[in-house]
């Protein structure tokens, strides 16, 4: 079998993927979930933020008579580890359209006192029904093709279990946005990369809440260093995605008082706008 069909063989499908197995949550009670947060989407031992959400999305769309996140937006409100945590979800009102729900994720401390780590208010929609009608100035981002852009892999070899996310995912880096790597930080503040899940999983709206926080922080560009923790997020699914790599551009306009916003946009292989999110985050100076 010639190699291409080989690799083509073994892609992970939508239901069947690492992503699909870690997101997973399993009823206890209406509208309760349990489930495992995956160490394998930590940087260094923070779980990332959109796979955080991703879990509460999930659950939520369980939870909701309606399949799709439209709206969610999520306040981090303590630090996720691996390990054990539960989903507590509440259906706040059912339209013929949209339906909109709340939910908390929630584990336990050293002393076994329930600790909330995320609370989210969602409205979700159904995808498929939306009018095709675009009327946008929006354009792509402008990114090298993927042969032009670099990875985790084409870098220095990271510590041991410093970054195991990156093992789950396809990033290729856009070199204009890649001076923090060679200590030269343009200063703009922006991120751009080719994004997907490294076992070839198609992107679905799920997957659209990991892609929003998924690149090294636009804080690195301003010539910042270390973990820059989400406060809050806020993402829109505008479609859903074509089959094949998305592109994600993230930019950052104003940093003060140790916080700054960062804007997403993220495009699928069809040149549509299938994304959008804000989040405001903490940043360490000095």
């Amino acid at each position: 079998m010639p190699e291409a069909a080989s690799a083509a063989a073994t892609r992970a499908t939508i239901g069947d993927s690492e992503f699909d197995r870690d997101t997973a949550v399993t009823p206890r009670a209406p509208g309760v979930y349990d489930l495992d947060l995956s160490a394998g989407w930590t940087i260094i031992n923070a779980v990332n933020g959109g796979y955080l959400l991703a879990v509460l999305g999930r659950a939520l769309g369980d939870a909701l008579p309606h399949p799709d996140p439209f709206t969610v937006s999520a306040h981090y409100l303590t630090a996720s580890r691996p390990g054990p945590a539960v989903v507590r979800t509440e259906t706040v009102r059912t339209g013929r359209t949209l339906s909109t729900g709340q939910a908390s994720l929630l584990q336990y401390d050293d002393e076994g006192n329930e600790v909330e780590r995320i609370r989210v208010l969602a409205s979700y929609g159904d995808l498929d029904t939306l009018p095709d009608d675009v009327r946008t100035s929006a354009e792509p981002p402008a990114i090298p093709s993927m042969d032009q852009c670099f990875g985790p892999e084409d870098g220095p070899a990271p510590v041991e279990g410093s970054s195991a996310i990156a093992d789950r995912l396809m990033l290729k880096l856009d070199p204009a946005t890649l001076g923090w790597a060679l200590g030269q930080p343009s200063g703009r503040g922006e991120m751009r990369a080719w994004f997907g899940l490294a076992d070839g999983r198609d992107a679905d709206p799920l997957s659209l809440l990991l892609a929003v926080d998924a690149l090294p922080p636009t804080a690195f560009e301003l010539g910042l260093k270390g973990w820059v923790p989400t406060v809050e997020l806020t993402v829109h699914v505008r479609c859903r995605p074509a089959p094949g790599p998305l592109r994600v551009s993230i930019t950052t306009r104003n940093l003060a008082g140790g916080f700054l916003e960062e804007d997403a946009e993220v495009w699928d292989s069809a040149d549509r706008l299938v994304a959008q999110s804000r989040q405001l985050a903490r940043v360490r100076l000095g």
